[in-house]
């Protein structure tokens, strides 16, 4: 079993932890299998030659999660060569609710409702905190190749992510 390393942050200025690390700059990302609003797995692989932006946030539910998925998608929708993957612990059902409100060419919403795993390997599944369970607020660009180009654990759960960064690891 891999050494685990939480990172800490906090959730409205009370202490939270992560499972692990966030993979590491230059690392291959981990696959994974996640369920959109129809109920269909898709795995890393089904976004292949594409540039990825991992959206990880805890609940589409909330004011900032749904800022940073429309920021994204709004940034990258003349882009053909990138896809922004929004991922929360919501259930489809949610997903869909939000989806029907937003114009995502580029993107797709993708749920770790079945997939717990999800947090345990990209280092954002929320651990000694209330919300445990939930996924911590971070972005993770990857380029056609899964190769990790930009991570970032928002410190404070309720601020968005550095949109800016995030774009310029995109090339």
């Amino acid at each position: 079993m891999n050494e685990l390393h939480p990172q800490a942050f906090t959730i409205r200025g009370a202490p939270a932890r992560t499972f692990t690390a966030l993979p590491a700059a230059g690392a291959t990302a981990p696959d994974f299998r996640l369920a959109d609003q129809e109920f269909k797995d898709w795995t890393l692989a089904d976004f292949s030659g594409k540039k990825k932006i991992l959206n990880v946030v805890p609940s589409l539910d909330t004011s900032v999660c749904q800022l940073s998925a429309k920021k994204f998608n709004e940034e990258v929708a003349k882009r053909t060569d990138v896809v922004v993957l929004t991922i929360s612990a919501d259930l489809p059902f949610a997903q869909a609710r939000f989806c029907a409100t937003l114009k995502a060419p580029n993107g797709k919403f993708l749920s770790t409702f079945r997939s717990p795993e999800f947090g345990m390997d990209y280092g954002t599944l929320i651990v000694e905190h209330a919300l445990m369970g939930l996924q911590a607020r971070a972005v993770i660009v990857l380029d056609e190749r899964n190769v990790v180009k930009h991570v970032q654990l928002v410190s404070e759960l309720t601020h968005e992510p550095d949109y800016a960064a995030a774009l310029a690891a995109l090339g």
